[in-house]
């Protein structure tokens, strides 16, 4: 992706690429046997580096991700808390006339709300929306028709939890529930009472 217009061309390249369909995983092993054996012409694209500075667009700083990128969360964050608006691109044209767009959608809203960020989505036959904030979505058009979408975006600032922590706050939490259920296991009162009529 890249920026056009009064200021200096900036670009942003992917950097989570689809396994089979951007590159081909265990090339050594598999190369042979994709592009020799099956004949199918594909080749293998290079990623952009993990961490890519935001965009300078219209005097916010943008950070860009390119279709399923933004299912992964930690690498969004990779660009706060410099980034002060989210952007998405996204080919959905293969999902169909299936949920799969609306389930994407709603996955840039959750990036939206854990960042504290807007989210602009700009899609082929896919959802395309302005998302706020607070992870609602405020404009869309419809999917599979030719369409412009105006509205307004305002950039913002701040560290929400998931910014700062990542996915280690979730992990945590996570850890301590089990722990919970795995100690009140063997303090249950059933097993109590159980024990009591045995001796």
């Amino acid at each position: 992706m890249f920026t056009l217009g009064t200021a200096d061309e900036q670009h942003y390249r992917k950097q989570h690429l689809v396994p089979f369909g951007e590159f081909i995983p265990l090339r050594p092993l598999l190369g042979w046997l994709i592009n020799g054996v099956l004949d199918i012409p594909m080749g293998d694209l290079a990623r952009g580096d993990a961490r890519q500075a935001p965009l300078d667009v219209a005097g916010q700083r943008v950070a860009a991700d390119i279709c399923y990128e933004d299912v992964f969360g930690e690498e969004i964050i990779r660009a706060l808390p410099e980034a002060t608006l989210l952007v998405n691109f996204t080919n959905d044209a293969w999902y169909g006339h299936s949920h799969a767009a609306a389930q994407h959608n709603q996955i840039s809203q959750l990036r939206a709300l854990e960042t504290g960020r807007m989210m602009l989505r700009a899609t082929n036959t896919g959802v395309t929306s302005i998302i706020g904030a607070d992870g609602r979505v405020l404009q869309q058009l419809p999917q599979h028709q030719e369409a412009v979408l105006n509205g307004m975006a305002q950039g913002y600032q701040g560290i929400t939890p998931y910014v700062r922590w990542g996915n280690a706050a979730v992990m945590l939490l996570i850890a301590l529930l089990l722990a919970y259920a795995w100690a009140r296991r063997y303090t249950s009162p059933e097993k109590g009472r159980l024990g009591g009529v045995k001796g």
